[in-house]
C-alpha cells in the first residue's frame, strides 16, 4: 500500500512541477507558479524521507 501512495505522490509532484514551470514561463503568473514548485518540492522531500530506511 505504501508503494502505491509514494507512486501517486511522485506523479503529483511531477504534475505540479510541469504546471508550475508552465505558469512561470507561458502565463507569467509568478506567485502561483512558485507556489506550485514549492508544493512539488515538499512532495519530493516527503517521498525521499519515507523511502530512505533509518537505523
Amino acid at each position: 500500500m505504501s508503494g502505491t501512495i509514494l507512486s501517486i505522490l511522485m506523479l503529483a509532484g511531477i504534475a505540479l512541477t510541469i504546471g508550475g514551470v508552465h505558469l512561470l514561463v507561458k502565463k507569467r503568473e509568478h506567485k502561483q507558479g512558485w507556489l506550485m514548485l514549492v508544493a512539488a518540492l515538499v512532495m519530493f522531500f516527503n517521498v525521499a524521507m519515507w523511502s530512505i530506511p533509518f537505523p
